[in-house]
C-alpha cells in the first residue's frame, strides 16, 4: 500500500438522501477544543465576553462557560449534519439544545447524531449528543432538518489557512510596568495630531507625566481642534522644534525629566540634540537605537539594533551597540540574551566587513568586553532565527536558530529589516534610543497606539534601571 498516495487522497464527501435513512441511522466526528478554536468563536461572534476568553475569569464562572465553550461544541453538531448524516444538501431548519457540563481547554468532544424521526416533506429528526473524553454527555437535545433527495458524491473543497496574530508580548511588556510609578516625560513640540495621541496614549496608560515643551497656544489650539485634554500636564515655552529639542535635554541633565518623547521634529534633528559631544546627554558608552519586535510567528521578542542613529557604525560603535542591546534585554527579563552578529555570509571573509566585524566582536565576548549575554556571527538571517536552518548551517551555534537580538550590519539593512517584519509579518514593534543619560522615545506618524504605549513602556522600564545601568558601567 502506497501510504503517501493514501494520505494525500481527497476527501470524498457523500450524503445520504431521504429514502435512504433508517431509524437509528448515525454518523460522529471528535474533535480536540483548544484555545485557538476559542478565540477564533469569539472573533467570528464577536462575543469578548472574559467568561469565554479569560481562564482565570471563567474559573469563577463555571455557568458561563458551559455555555460559551459549549455553543463551539452545537457548530461541531452541525457539522456531522451537514458533511455526513445526512450530509450535503442538508438544510438546517430547528435545534434544541440543553448544555449540561462545562467544555474546557483540552477535553476532546465526540459529537453524535441518530436518526430518530422521518416525518413528512423530507423532514427529519435527529437525536443530538456530545460526550467528553470521559464519556459524559455536555450537550443533549435534537435537530430537525431537511433531508436532500438528490444524491451527491463530490469532494470536499480545501479550506483557506489561517493565522491568528495575538501580540501576546504586548501584554507581557505592559505587565513589567504595572509597579512603576508614571515617570517625569519631556515631549518635544508635540504640534502635530499624532504626536499629541502619543502622549495622551502613554497618559492614559499611566506611563507618563509629560511636560510639553513647544508653542504653547498653537499646541492647545490643536488640541482643543481635536477635542483632546491637556489638563493636568506643564509646559516649558519655545518657539522652534530645536530649541525645544535643547530645552529638553537640558531638563535631562538637571534630572528634572526622566525620559523625552518626540514630537513633530525630525528625527535627525533631536537626536543631534541628544548626542552632541558639549551639553548633550551621551554617557560613557556610544548612543544606540533599537526596535523590540513583537512577531506573531515567533515565541519570543527580537531585539534589532541598530536601525536609527549609526548610519554605517564601526567595529567600536557595533561594540556599544551590542552592549547597549543586552542590557535591555536583559531589563526586559530575557533569560539569556542570544546576539547574532547578523551577515550576508556565514564564514568570516574579507569580503564582507560585516563578517570580519563578527568575528571580532566574538572574540571581545571571550576578552570580558563585552558582557551579559551569548554573541555568536557571521550569521544568516534565516540561520539566526530558524532552528531548522540552523541545524544544517551552524550546528555547533550557541546562538543559531534561538537569537532574541540581532546586530544589523549597517541602519539601511535595519531600516528594511524592521519594515519588512512590520508590512509583511504583521509585526508591531516598539522603538527606543538606548545609552543616553535618559532614554529617548521615538515615534513616527504612522505608529499604531500600541506601538506608541509599547515605546513609552519601555522607557519606563529603563528609566527604573538607570541607576543600576550607571554603576555596573
Amino acid at each position: 500500500m502506497n501510504t503517501e498516495l493514501d494520505a494525500a487522497a481527497p476527501v470524498m464527501l457523500e450524503n445520504r438522501c431521504y429514502d435512504e435513512l433508517q431509524l437509528g441511522d448515525s454518523a460522529s466526528l471528535t474533535r480536540e477544543l483548544t484555545k485557538t478554536d476559542i478565540e477564533l468563536f469569539a472573533i467570528l461572534s464577536g462575543d469578548v465576553n472574559p467568561a469565554h476568553l479569560d481562564e482565570a475569569y471563567a474559573r469563577d464562572t463555571p455557568f458561563h462557560k458551559v455555555i460559551a465553550h459549549g455553543m463551539w461544541g452545537g457548530t461541531l453538531i452541525s457539522t456531522v449534519l451537514g458533511t455526513k448524516l445526512p450530509g450535503p444538501g442538508t438544510i438546517y431548519v430547528g435545534q434544541q439544545l440543553r448544555f449540561v457540563r462545562p467544555v474546557n481547554v483540552g477535553d476532546i468532544i465526540t459529537v453524535k447524531v441518530t436518526v430518530k424521526e422521518k416525518r413528512d416533506k423530507n423532514m427529519v429528526l435527529l437525536d443530538c449528543l456530545c460526550s467528553n473524553q470521559l464519556g459524559k454527555p455536555v450537550i443533549t437535545g435534537e435537530a430537525e432538518v431537511m433531508a436532500p433527495t438528490l444524491k451527491v458524491k463530490r469532494e470536499a473543497q480545501p479550506l483557506p489557512d489561517l493565522q491568528l496574530y495575538r501580540h501576546e508580548r504586548f501584554a507581557q511588556l505592559m505587565a513589567l510596568t504595572t509597579s512603576r510609578a508614571a515617570i517625569r516625560c519631556a515631549v518635544v513640540f508635540p504640534d502635530a495630531a499624532h504626536n499629541l495621541m502619543a502622549m495622551l496614549d502613554a497618559v492614559k496608560a499611566g506611563l507618563i507625566k509629560p511636560i510639553i515643551i513647544g508653542p504653547r497656544a498653537r499646541i492647545e489650539a490643536l488640541a482643543a481642534e481635536l477635542a483632546l485634554d491637556l489638563s493636568g500636564c506643564d509646559w516649558d515655552e519655545a518657539p522652534t522644534p530645536m530649541r525645544a529639542a535643547l530645552q529638553a535635554v537640558a531638563l535631562a541633565r538637571a534630572g528634572s525629566v526622566d525620559a523625552i518623547m518626540q514630537g513633530h521634529i525630525g528625527r535627525e534633528t533631536l537626536l543631534q540634540a541628544v548626542t552632541a559631544a558639549e551639553g548633550g546627554l551621551r554617557h560613557h558608552r556610544r548612543a544606540s537605537h533599537a526596535y523590540v519586535a513583537d512577531v506573531p510567528k515567533c515565541d519570543h521578542p527580537i531585539i534589532i539594533t541598530d536601525a536609527a542613529i549609526h548610519v554605517q557604525p564601526t567595529l567600536e560603535d557595533k561594540r556599544d551597540i551590542v552592549q547597549n542591546a543586552i542590557d535591555l534585554a536583559r531589563i526586559l527579563g530575557f533569560d539569556e540574551p542570544r546576539v547574532a552578529i547578523l551577515s550576508a555570509a556565514d564564514s568570516i571573509t574579507s569580503a564582507l566587513p560585516s563578517s570580519m566585524d563578527a568575528a571580532a566582536l566574538c572574540k571581545m565576548l571571550e576578552r570580558h568586553q563585552l558582557a551579559g549575554g551569548l554573541i555568536d556571527g557571521p550569521l544568516s538571517f534565516d540561520s539566526a532565527i530558524n532552528a531548522d536552518v540552523a541545524r544544517i548551517k551552524d550546528p555547533q551555534s550557541p546562538v543559531a536558530g534561538q537569537a532574541n537580538v540581532l546586530l544589523v550590519p549597517n541602519l539601511e539593512t535595519g531600516d528594511m529589516l524592521v519594515k519588512q517584519l512590520i508590512f509583511l509579518a504583521s509585526a508591531d514593534v516598539a522603538s527606543i534610543v538606548l545609552g543616553c543619560r535618559v532614554p529617548v522615545i521615538l515615534t513616527d506618524s504612522t505608529d499604531s497606539p500600541r506601538t506608541r504605549v509599547a515605546s513609552t513602556a519601555l522607557a519606563v522600564l529603563l528609566a527604573a534601571a538607570q541607576g543600576q545601568l550607571e554603576a555596573v558601567n
